[in-house]
């Protein structure tokens, strides 16, 4: 899969994880069939269960290595924070490493670096989420290190002054010197007409700067909870002693009031929007469209499953469509694909982009990608384009598989948004019932310009 998804944040070390992207790839790569076609059903066997005090562990035994990766999403994110607020839930997670009552600032860290682990943490539009991967032997120190910043953090004055140079140098670095993410987030905020997906998840510069120990507190003691919180555990441990581990350090947190969750639809969108930056640093202009999309869980969520199928068609490599026309037969694009991921707990987006070739205009590749998305909506796609998609989607799957953390993210960013373990258990036979009438229907459904974004990404003119 290919194309610009909608970014994730992380906190501590900040790598760009593009937890949707990741969560996209997972759902096409492991929801697919296996290289005889069979429907693979029970790929990964989890084992639940739910704490009294409300928190909802998952559980995926995998003995190959000596090793677990220990997860918890919380079920806040960016389009959680409060109007004018913006960037607070991605702030909370750079503060949940500055300590707690019980461990001193850094320490969390240094713990697990001495035991040989990896730590990190990630906010997207919809979830947090903070994460370990460690020797299974020593899952118990972080499990207790981990329940214990779910109730204990220390939030100290000049800590919240040190980190918001921290998140702005976050934006500088990952925004201000990239011009397409510049852009990125102006089409996302063209998109979306009411709801919070419009916002960044790192937030406007200018809201960010006023966020408060107060506000800090609040959306803690509002969101940071054990009934609002899942916990993955995947690798070398049984069920009975995850378990036996999770009511021990976790069991005791007691349950909180949450804040409810305030999502506003979307109105009706009733005309297309264009977007044009440009910016000197730019050498190759580039061209993108977003179309409000359904997702797994809002709008008309029976066509996310063939819009996922229906991307690796268009643009899921060189063998897509686009590519195939814009890059390899007509010479008019040097990249072309597309994108979309159903994972969002409210709408979603699908994406289409092109690159001019060097020294060429824009005008021919949005003109080539819009006939063909004419094409498909008069014509569809082949079975042959089918049983392709779906082949390629399963070859991914052949190297996805022995990731540890795989089913742990797949699982958590499910739950997070409303899906259960049974839905994503339940996915492979569901793709495979996808026919070229669903795909045909659902492209429908979602390329209507009046939802669209386009996005120019230009040099500077001279002079």
């Amino acid at each position: 899969m290919s194309g610009t998804p909608p970014r994730q944040l992380g906190g501590k070390r900040c790598p760009q994880l593009h937890f949707s992207a990741i969560v996209a790839v997972l759902l096409l790569v492991f929801f697919a069939t296996d290289v005889r076609g069979d429907a693979r059903a029970g790929l990964f066997d989890p084992q639940q269960f739910t704490l009294d005090n409300g928190l909802r562990v998952v559980v995926i035994s995998d003995h190959r290595a000596p090793v677990v990766t220990h997860m918890v999403w919380y079920k806040v994110g960016a389009a959680d924070d409060p109007p004018g607020r913006s960037g607070l839930a991605h702030y909370l997670e750079h503060m949940m490493f500055k300590g707690t009552r019980n461990v001193p600032a850094g320490e969390f860290s240094r713990i697990v670096a001495r035991l040989g682990g990896r730590e990190n943490a990630f906010t997207g539009h919809d979830y947090t989420g903070y994460y370990q991967t460690i020797a299974s032997r020593h899952l118990e120190t972080v499990m207790r290190l981990e329940a214990d910043r779910m109730t204990n953090l220390v939030v100290r004055e000049e800590d919240i002054a040190a980190e918001r140079e921290v998140v702005r140098e976050e934006r500088r670095s990952r925004l201000g010197n990239d011009p397409g993410a510049l852009l990125a987030e102006q089409m996302s905020a063209a998109q979306f007409l009411s709801h919070p997906y419009g916002r960044p998840v790192i937030g406007w510069e200018h809201e960010v700067a006023e966020l408060s120990r107060r506000d800090l507190l609040h959306f803690y003691a509002g969101h940071y909870a054990p009934n609002n919180a899942l916990l993955v555990v995947a690798g070398d441990m049984t069920p009975h002693q995850a378990r036996r581990l999770a009511e021990k350090h976790y069991g005791p947190i007691p349950a909180r009031e949450i804040a409810t969750r305030e999502r506003p639809r979307e109105p009706p969108h009733r005309a297309a929007r264009r977007v044009t930056m440009r910016d000197p640093r730019v050498r190759v202009p580039s061209w993108r469209r977003t179309y409000l999309a359904p997702s797994g869980t809002a709008g008309e969520t029976r066509h996310a499953i063939p819009l996922q199928v229906l991307s690796e068609i268009l643009g899921g490599g060189t063998t897509s469509r686009l590519y195939r026309r814009l890059v390899v037969e007509e010479k008019v694009a040097s990249g072309a694909g597309a994108s979309y991921s159903g994972s969002s707990m409210d709408l979603s987006r699908f994406y289409l982009y092109g690159s001019a070739r060097h020294g060429g205009g824009l005008e021919t590749v949005e003109a080539t990608i819009e006939e063909e998305i004419s094409r498909l909506l008069e014509s569809g796609v082949t079975e042959q384009e089918l049983r392709r998609a779906k082949t390629g989607m399963t070859a991914d799957a052949v190297f996805a598989r022995d990731s540890l953390a795989t089913g742990a993210r797949l699982f958590g960013a499910a739950l997070a948004v409303g899906r259960t373990a049974e839905d994503v258990e339940a996915w492979p036979n569901l793709v495979l019932a996808v026919t070229a009438e669903d795909i045909l229907a659902a492209a429908r459904h979602v390329f209507d310009d009046r939802a669209s974004v386009t996005g120019l990404l230009l040099p500077e003119r001279d002079g």
